[in-house]
């Protein structure tokens, strides 16, 4: 499991701009420890330095705090919400904060995705065009499996895809991507898959076109 628990950043954190030349509001949003959980849907919950908990909603860009009840005002949590999501402290409404199943970066995916979670840098996706490290040869992408190379069997040898001689350099808890050559990709309408290392395919900006 990558996904990570909210309640695991609850720690007070205060955020450190020039704020000599911002508003009083926007000044305290960005320098006071605030701490803040996404809470699902749009909703947060700030807990300021004080030591008080409120909740921000996006969607109604309300909060519960008397400065934004009583007065009216965009206060200091609305802001802080804004900042954290904007700085990708905390994720924006429908994601989650996940580690990228590649390279185990922290990144955001939309609530409820299914594995392998990837980051963009690793980020694959069916029809996307790589390039084999070890050939050079170029290749089209079937699916993005979840399971890792030292777990997926290659039903031709019985091996997993860790145990070829070619992919020995490459992580054993990489996860397997599934790929055709490009020849093939655009010849037949079946191809044969062949099963890599992650690590082993590089992106390129080509896409497929059919």
């Amino acid at each position: 499991m990558t996904l990570i628990d909210p309640a695991a950043d609850s720690e007070r954190t205060a955020l450190a701009p020039d704020s000599s030349r911002l508003p009083s509001r926007a000044a305290r949003a960005w320098t006071e420890r605030m701490a803040v959980r996404p809470r699902g849907n749009s909703t947060y919950a700030v807990t300021s330095e004080s030591g008080h908990t409120y909740l921000v909603d996006l969607a109604d860009h309300s909060c519960s705090c008397p400065d934004h009840q009583i007065r009216g005002e965009q206060c200091k949590h609305l802001r802080r919400v804004a900042i954290e999501i904007t700085t990708r402290r905390v994720p924006p409404p429908g994601h989650q904060r996940a580690r990228c199943d590649a390279c185990g970066e922290v990144t955001f995916v939309p609530t409820g995705a299914d594995p392998p979670h990837l980051c963009e840098r690793c980020r694959l996706a069916p029809g996307d065009v790589v390039r084999d490290r070890e050939t050079g040869k170029r290749l089209v992408v079937a699916a993005v499996t979840n399971d890792h190379a030292d777990e997926y069997v290659i039903a031709a040898t019985g091996r997993t895809v860790a145990d070829h001689e070619t992919n020995g350099g490459y992580p054993a808890a990489d996860i397997v991507v599934e790929a055709t050559y490009l020849t093939d990709a655009a010849r037949r309408p079946d191809p044969k898959r062949y099963a890599f290392p992650h690590s082993r395919l590089a992106k390129t900006d080509e896409q497929l076109v059919v």
